[in-house]
Formats: structure tokens, C-alpha cells, sequence
């Protein structure tokens, strides 16, 4: 503990060491161990496992530190923005002076504020689908010139820039400069997209028949900026600001931040890099590549003229042979109409044999069916001649039967037919009779 001086008394004079190991010595008497709340920004974990970080609240901040063997006991993956409990003891880092909290635990303990503004705003503009992979386009292969905003004295214009250079030179940018970071930064970053859209439109639709200078035209847009805390970053997850993304004319591809920075700006982009060199890579195939795809499609198209050119004189040669030689095609042209006209004399000479075998074959049959037919008519005669005889009423008569026909020659069947007295003539087999009724009975 430190010991007030007396009333003058000169104070100590101490040694700086001295004094923080001193200062050491109070905090650990008067706080440790020690369990505070608050709210991560700068989280990074060295190569060594390592973690380093700031606490924070609206009335202060700690600088943080977690080794790897406190860190290895974590079961989630801190990030900034996020509420948490640490326990751990107080100290001085004695080589610069700073209060420093070694952290022995770590847990969740809610999620911070700006970091629940993030998913509110995410969670609402995803259910209005401005992040629906449905609407994202593919980037050009080669823009004819690319639209930048960024800075102008961030690190982030000197990578993106220096990227370009390397990589297509030929290909101009139009930097239109936003402020990315503070209070101003989402409406100064939405006005350098909205002039960049218009100069995309105005360069699309724009007829020079005067002969002036035509504007750049704008293919595809970059929106970068280097890494930093949440805070830094924050104006990239403003509502306006995606809503003024999703209506660029032109893919947009968003640079914002390090490989594990994620802003709204990313999820309304048509494409999210992890750097903003990555971005200017990303729309930026290298000049060399396209040289050489170049030569070797010059190599192929040289190919294939020659191959055609092989082909012609080949087909220029064979015309050429054959009309060096027409008596020759005269002579196989003969001889294949003489072997033509054998083939058509042999035919002739075949069907004509054939009809005359066929000619003796109907003389040789015709005698036969003729008779077989007059035998056929002469016993269909005869069965006809017998079913006469059958039907000849004069085999009935000589049975005994008679045929009674009244005085006008009609049939006579029943007695109802005739009265007594009426004269009826009976024929019967070997002449006829007269008789006359005398009486009739009915059945």
C-alpha cells in the first residue's frame, strides 16, 4: 500500500519499474481476482494462440489479454460486438504502463448493443430479400472501366489501386471519394455511389456524334475500405446505405475490412471480398493472362488455316488429275453403260422365259378344268331332275290319293269349300271322275 507523506515531508522519488510494480502490487491487494462485464472491439489472436483484446463499456475501456492456455479452454469464438463476463487479475504491463486485465475465463453474456442493431437490421432486410442470391450478378470478365469508392487517404485506395496497375493497366478507374468512418460516412458513401450510378447510366446511353471525349464507361463498382473495429466499420451496416447498394446499375463487389469483418454492405453486395485488394482482384484478370490466351488462339486460328489451306490443295490436285486424263473417265464411263445394257438384255431374256413356261403350263391345265367343270354342271343337272320327280304331284296320286278341283279348275281342301250339289271333278292317277256332293261333314 502506498503510505501518504507527512506534511513537509518530501515525497519519494521512485524508479518507474518500481513504481508499477507497486501500483501492481495495490491492484492486486484491493481488486483481485476480479470479474467484469462489458463488450469486445479489436479482438485478434496472435500466431502464438495469443488472444488480445479491449473491454468496453459507454464509460470506459480495459486493454485485454487471454494466453493460449486459458484461451484453448473457450468454447465459442469471440468477435467484436459481443457482451461478455471475464474473470481474471488485475495488473500493469510493466513495460509500457498500461493497466492490462489477464483473463483466466471468458463466457457469453449477451450480445452487444451495436452488435444486435447488426442482426436486427440483417434479419429485416433479408426478410425483404435484398440479400437473395437470385439477384446477384455475375462480374464482367473484362470491364472497360471500373467504378471505386473509398477514401482518398486510406490504405485501402493504395491497395486497390496498386492492384489495378499491376494487373490491367489499360483499364480506367473513376474514383468517386466517400468518408468511411463516423457519423457522415453512410450518406457521404451513398452520395459516391449514386454518381457513380448516374455516370454508369449516362456513359451507357450516350450518343457522341460530335466527335468528343465519351465517358468512361463504368462495368462494375468496388466499395472498399481497410479493416478496423465494429465501430469503424459501423457506417457499412446502414440501412440507406444497403438500399442504395442493391440499386447499382452494375455489380458491386464489397471490400470492407479483414478476412473476418462482415457488414451489410457485404450481404447486399453482389459479391463479398475478404480485402479490398481481393476486391480488385476479383474484376481484375491479369493482362498477361489474356496476352497469352491471346497467342493461343492466334496459334490455333494459324492451325487451322493451314489445315484448310492442306485440304484445298489436296481437292485442287485430284480435279486436276482427273482432268489431265478425260479419255480415261470417257472409257470407264462406256464400260459401265455396256455392263448396264448385259444387265437389262439378261432381265429381258429371263421375264420373257418365264412367260412362256408359264403360257405351256395354262395350254397343259386348260383341257382338264374344262372337264372337270362339264362333269361339275352335268351332276348338278341330274340332282335337279331328281328334285323335280320328287315334287311331280302324279307320284302322290299313284298312292291312291286323288285331287279334287271344283267346276272353275281350283283346288279343293276343305269341306267349308263346296255345298251339296256342287260338282267337283276327282283326277286321279290314270284319268279323272265326275262327282257331286251330296253331303259334307267337318272335322
Amino acid at each position: 500500500m502506498f503510505e501518504r507523506p507527512e506534511a513537509g515531508v518530501a515525497p519519494r522519488i521512485w524508479e518507474v519499474g518500481a513504481l508499477c510494480r507497486a501500483i501492481a502490487d495495490a491492484l492486486e491487494a484491493r481488486f483481485n481476482p476480479v470479474a467484469v462485464r462489458g463488450e469486445i472491439t479489436g479482438f485478434s489472436r496472435a500466431a502464438s494462440g495469443h488472444c488480445y483484446f479491449t473491454l468496453k463499456d459507454a464509460q470506459g475501456q480495459v486493454r485485454c489479454a487471454m494466453f493460449r492456455r486459458a484461451a484453448g479452454l473457450l468454447d465459442f469464438s469471440p468477435r467484436d460486438g459481443e457482451l461478455v463476463e471475464l474473470r481474471g487479475r488485475l495488473g500493469v504491463y510493466e513495460a509500457r504502463g498500461d493497466l492490462q486485465l489477464i483473463v483466466e475465463s471468458m463466457q457469453r453474456a449477451g450480445q452487444g448493443a451495436l452488435f444486435e442493431q447488426f442482426l436486427r437490421l440483417k434479419a429485416q432486410l433479408e426478410a425483404e430479400g435484398l440479400f437473395d442470391a437470385g439477384r446477384k450478378r455475375v462480374l464482367p470478365l473484362m470491364p472497360r472501366g471500373i467504378g471505386l469508392v473509398t477514401s482518398p487517404g486510406a490504405a485501402a485506395l493504395h491497395d486497390v489501386v496498386t492492384a489495378l496497375r499491376r494487373r490491367v493497366p489499360h483499364i480506367p478507374v473513376v474514383l468517386a471519394p466517400a468518408l468511411v468512418q463516423g457519423a457522415q460516412a453512410p450518406a457521404s458513401i451513398c452520395a459516391a455511389l449514386s454518381k457513380l450510378y448516374r455516370h454508369a447510366e449516362e456513359a451507357r446511353g450516350l450518343q457522341r456524334d460530335d466527335g468528343g471525349e465519351k465517358p468512361t464507361p463504368i462495368d462494375v463498382i468496388l466499395l472498399v475500405r481497410g479493416g478496423g473495429s465494429i465501430e469503424d466499420l459501423w457506417a457499412f451496416n446502414d440501412e440507406q446505405l444497403a438500399r442504395t447498394i442493391v440499386q447499382s446499375p452494375v455489380p458491386l463487389v464489397s471490400g470492407v475490412g479483414h478476412e473476418t469483418d462482415f457488414t451489410i454492405a457485404d450481404f447486399c453486395a453482389d459479391l463479398r471480398a475478404p480485402t479490398p485488394t481481393a476486391a480488385a482482384e476479383l474484376v481484375s484478370q491479369p493482362r498477361a493472362v489474356w496476352l497469352g490466351a491471346l497467342d493461343l488462339l492466334a496459334g490455333r486460328l494459324q492451325d487451322a488455316v493451314q489445315r484448310q489451306m492442306d485440304l484445298r490443295h489436296q481437292r485442287l490436285d485430284m480435279a486436276g488429275q482427273r482432268l489431265g486424263r478425260p479419255s480415261g473417265l470417257v472409257g470407264r464411263q462406256q464400260l459401265q453403260l455396256a455392263r448396264q445394257a448385259q444387265r437389262m438384255r439378261h432381265a429381258v431374256l429371263l421375264k420373257l422365259q418365264r412367260m412362256a413356261q408359264e403360257r405351256q403350263a395354262l395350254q397343259a391345265r386348260l383341257p382338264v378344268a374344262v372337264e372337270r367343270w362339264l362333269a361339275a354342271q352335268s351332276d348338278r343337272l341330274d340332282r335337279a331332275a331328281l328334285r323335280l320327280q320328287l315334287l311331280d304331284p302324279r307320284l302322290v296320286l299313284q298312292r291312291g290319293y286323288a285331287l279334287l278341283t271344283d267346276a272353275e279348275g281350283r283346288a279343293v281342301t276343305r269341306p267349308a269349300q263346296v255345298r251339296p250339289g256342287d260338282a267337283l271333278v276327282g283326277q286321279l292317277a290314270e284319268g279323272a271322275i265326275d262327282l257331286t256332293v251330296s253331303q259334307r261333314r267337318l272335322l
